[in-house]
């Protein structure tokens, strides 16, 4: 008898460890479903402020009307940052793209200086650029605004249908975790319908059945959450190391915001999981339990 209740101990304490890890990583992953949503604004940021347009300046432009066109669009609501381009500077740009020295070929540099712009995400679609484009074209000395029209369009259009992606896709994934923690839970305490039989019959309430089990399901909900929240701390640490410019882990209030949430998720999971199951048994006959 001894042996065969330590064997049923190390069985069950199996079982636990099991079921603790199985839930961690499924609350693992809908947790890293929620960092890619929290950062997909951040993301579509990052793409979009990374589309420029070039203000092509007349060739014999001064230094301070360059200087003064420079601060005008740096002093704008839509402008992130500009950059001026000489002359040299560009040939020196392409002569690197190309591979070889077009000048000595052409003769002379046909390339007039410029300013690169940037604009803020928001800013960063057709319709607001093609107003900011009438409104520079109005600066004296500019003679073109060049930008690829079909590119912007593009990445606007595809932020647009992953972020509805990523949205649908982890909807789905919180449903199939949910139904996965839910099975592991129920095979569980579907291990112990004996035992839960066997207090019915010598007279114990549903409550006082429910309880333990309750209990010990929010206590491995806690641990599973834990474990997956050290991943997560991770994962988001690799990140923020490898790809800081992509990643905005920098709001603590957020990060924080998320971990509690796979705390209480866990907890709440396993607790209602738990709860449906035991009644599931509580309401079967004892010739039920054999099928």
């Amino acid at each position: 008898m001894k042996k065969e209740t330590k064997a049923v101990k190390r069985r069950l304490r199996s079982s636990y460890f099991v079921s603790i890890i199985s839930i961690s990583l499924l609350l693992f992953i809908v947790g890293l479903m929620g960092l890619l949503i929290l950062n997909a604004r951040k993301l579509s940021e990052y793409v979009k402020e990374n589309i420029g347009f070039s203000v092509i300046l007349e060739e014999d432009i001064k230094e301070v009307d360059i200087i003064r066109i420079q601060k005008s669009l740096d002093a704008t609501d839509y402008v992130k940052s500009t950059r001026y381009i000489t002359k040299e500077k560009a040939a020196s740009e392409l002569e690197e793209m190309l591979g070889e020295d077009f000048i000595s070929f052409l003769g002379y540099n046909p390339l007039l200086p410029s300013i690169e712009v940037n604009l803020y995400a928001a800013y960063a679609n057709p319709d607001s650029i093609l107003i900011i484009e009438n409104d520079i074209q109005e600066f004296s000395h500019v003679q073109e605004v060049y930008y690829q029209k079909s590119l912007v369009h593009l990445v606007n259009e595809n932020v647009r249908k992953i972020s509805m992606f990523l949205v649908v896709f982890s909807f789905l994934l919180f449903l199939v975790s949910i139904s996965v923690i839910n099975n592991t839970i129920r095979l569980s305490v579907y291990a112990r319908r004996f035992i839960i039989n066997t207090m019915q019959l010598v007279g114990a309430t549903n409550a006082f059945i429910r309880k333990p089990f309750l209990l010990k399901s929010a206590v491995h909900g806690l641990y599973a959450a834990i474990f997956a929240n050290i991943l997560m701390l991770g994962v988001i640490y690799m990140a923020q190391k490898e790809f800081s410019e992509l990643f905005g882990f920098q709001d603590i209030h957020t990060i924080g915001l998320l971990l509690l949430s796979i705390i209480i998720l866990g907890i709440v999971i396993n607790w209602l999981s738990t709860f449906f199951a035991v009644s599931r048994f509580l309401s079967l006959k004892t010739d039920e339990l054999y099928y």
